[in-house]
């Protein structure tokens, strides 16, 4: 935890981390040093801004209603964007949200997360979160896939596939790399990693048992969402209602 006296100390290892990052990648020539410093700044104001406005969001469903809907849209043009062009929202709105609307329907109805803003708020973006994620990584490599190997998908459509098996030949392995981190984070949770649901539940007194289940619950709902926005987007862009700004040129 932060205190008062840290903050000179924090925000200066702040700056610091965040040069650092900035140098490596302007060496390495891996993306634009600007690219890791503006990130940075987004980061400080959005959570600047979240922070006073979260209790008053807190105490009305339909301010939380609102703000979670507000993550959806995010995600949505965030997602859009990575796979190249903003015409793809749509699209990958529906993929995003076939991902996590059922999940997050099924833990309230349930009961298994209490339908409370507190509750609700940190849950929802969660899963947007990983469903965004999720999403940009298929979608951007699919696009990629086929834009790279049109031959092969040229010669596919010539021995006789569909056009969307064809699309599903050539793109389908590369997109479903994208389940990778989330089966990793899966596989190596308690042992590689101690996530913060986890930690901050033991902190907060909660038995190991109830906060090893918590996170069970998170992982393995995040690997759903996630598994199903991967889905969707592969077949969305083999049947050719989701195309990037690369796709669009060639094809």
């Amino acid at each position: 935890m932060v205190t008062d006296q840290l903050w000179p100390a924090v925000i200066l290892v702040l700056a610091g981390l965040c040069a650092f990052a900035a140098v490596v990648v302007w060496l390495g020539e891996v993306v634009a040093w600007w690219a890791v410093v503006t990130a940075v700044l987004r980061a400080t104001v959005q959570l600047a801004v979240v922070s006073l406005l979260i209790a008053a969001v807190l105490a009305s469903v339909g301010w939380t209603a609102l703000f979670v809907l507000t993550m959806y849209a995010v995600a949505t043009v965030t997602s859009a964007r990575r796979i190249g062009t903003l015409r793809a929202a749509p699209p990958v709105a529906a993929a995003i949200g076939c991902g996590v609307l059922p999940a997050l329907a099924i833990l309230v109805v349930t009961g298994v997360v209490p339908a409370r803003p507190v509750v609700l708020l940190p849950v929802a973006g969660i899963l947007i979160g990983g469903a965004m994620t999720a999403t940009s990584l298929a979608g951007r490599r699919a696009v990629d896939e086929l834009v790279n190997r049109r031959g092969e998908y040229e010669a596919a459509l010539a021995l006789g596939f569909t056009i969307r098996g064809a699309a599903l030949e050539i793109c389908r392995p590369s997109a479903g790399q994208a389940l990778v981190p989330a089966l990793d984070q899966t596989r190596t949770v308690g042992l590689v990693t101690l996530p913060g649901a986890f930690v901050g539940m033991l902190l907060g007194g909660a038995s190991p048992a109830q906060a090893g289940l918590t996170q069970l619950l998170v992982l393995v709902g995040l690997l759903a969402v996630e598994a199903v926005a991967v889905v969707i987007t592969v077949e969305l862009v083999a049947t050719g209602r989701l195309t990037g700004a690369a796709r669009g040129r060639s094809g």
